[in-house]
């Protein structure tokens, strides 16, 4: 069980803010849908997610990016699981080369990073 890994990937398709910036509650959404995942996958349950620590936002997320959410569970309990999530910027719009231009960025950006705990039955 420690180890599990999950990833989602997500074009993001609407910006909440001007220049096209992503609201930070997108990426916790994306964190509770790998945190389901995660125990879906580890305990047959979908869970529940109890709680957000150490929530760092490093870096925008726009209109356009490709990015990737991961879920690590680094510690288990009886009941509880601890996961390290983090929000990655895998591809970038362009638009000042044309309006569907975009890059793959190489290294991804690290966009958001959290710990969660989540419970099951």
């Amino acid at each position: 069980m420690i180890g599990t890994t999950v990833s989602h990937r997500r074009y993001v398709a609407d910006g909440h803010y001007g220049g096209g910036l992503v609201d930070g509650a997108y990426a916790l959404a994306l964190f509770g849908d790998v945190a389901t995942e995660v125990c879906i996958r580890t305990d047959g349950d979908e869970g529940l997610l109890a709680g957000y620590a150490d929530v760092r936002f490093l870096a925008p997320v726009r209109a356009g990016d490709v990015v990737e959410a991961t879920a690590v569970v680094v510690a288990a309990g009886a009941r509880s699981r601890t996961l390290d999530l983090r929000l990655t910027v895998l591809c970038r719009a362009r638009r000042d080369v044309r309006p569907s231009a975009a890059e793959v960025l190489d290294p991804p950006l690290p966009a958001v990073t959290a710990r969660a705990t989540v419970v099951v039955p």
